[in-house]
């Protein structure tokens, strides 16, 4: 087995603060936001679904062009991921067809990258962790779907199972950013950031889908808020490794598909108002 090759270790420290501060910057606003001007838990949902279904349009598309579309059946993603965007506007009971559809496809996808994963020389090694299609992106589409289809959560019930979905979703990411980071060898110690955040978030929101906690629900909520705020400022340190590419965002079609993807960071925002959500599904319904 050829050996991998690894960037030289570089450690950025100077934007990483910079990021860090605006992290601690929007992660405070959203905090301290007034309760009179949260959004009803529907209207959270709906917006998670359509910010993810942006963040997958956008992905995919970039990916699959990339890989010439060399199968038909990846154009599915990116066509289906913008319908079921659109409709996210809608009222759910029209539209679940389009939304079942994206559950079903994204599952499929997981499958369709994990074999191109095993017919690789060497089958589930790191390099093909690393160079083959991402084993977990097309869940991106699948969980689309589903918030899509949870906008008609209403009771308390609703809220736990929609908690425990997005507190899984969010450990799914967080596996998938830890692969793609480790494959940057960490060159930017704010890398370490959507690793350690997400996961101790999950595990918040999980225990209050189990149980209900009073006493935890402010602090899940401010995790929630942080890490929404997180996707924020990772979507401009992707849009910075973009320009660190020669010829900077003036190439951008060689540096946009060769750097870091634009897109991904996003889908932590969707996540934690999907899980804001079903927060207060947990805590204020019957």
């Amino acid at each position: 087995m050829r050996t991998i090759a690894r960037n030289t270790p570089h450690r950025d420290y100077g934007s990483a603060a910079l990021g860090l501060a605006a992290l601690a910057l929007l992660g405070g606003v959203a905090i301290r936001a007034r309760r009179r001007r949260r959004l009803s838990p529907r209207r959270k949902t709906q917006l998670a679904a359509r910010t993810l279904g942006a963040s997958v349009i956008t992905d995919s598309a970039m990916e699959h062009a990339r890989g010439g579309f060399h199968n038909p059946v990846m154009y599915a993603a990116p066509a289906l991921a913008t319908l079921t965007t659109v409709a996210a506007a809608g009222r759910p009971r029209r539209t679940w067809p389009i939304h079942a559809a994206a559950v079903v496809v994204g599952a499929a996808g997981l499958g369709f990258h994990a074999w191109n994963i095993l017919k690789r020389p060497g089958g589930v090694s790191r390099n093909n962790l690393y160079y083959a299609a991402p084993i977990g992106a097309p869940g991106g589409l699948a969980v689309t779907g589903a918030l899509a289809l949870a906008q008609g959560a209403r009771t308390r019930g609703d809220g736990r199972l929609l908690g425990g979905f997005i507190a899984l979703g969010t450990l799914a990411e967080t596996g998938e950013v830890a692969l793609l980071h480790d494959r940057g060898a960490w060159h930017n110690p704010a890398m370490l950031i959507p690793v350690t955040l997400p996961p101790v978030t999950a595990a918040l929101l999980l225990d209050q889908a189990l149980r209900r906690r009073a006493a935890t629900r402010r602090i899940t909520r401010g995790a929630l808020r942080a890490m929404a705020a997180m996707g924020i400022v990772g979507t401009g340190f992707h849009v910075y490794g973009v320009s660190r590419g020669m010829g900077g965002w003036g190439n951008w079609r060689q540096t946009a598909f060769a750097g870091p993807p634009v897109p991904a960071p996003s889908s932590f925002t969707a996540l934690a108002l999907a899980g804001d959500a079903a927060l207060d599904l947990i805590g204020d319904r019957p």
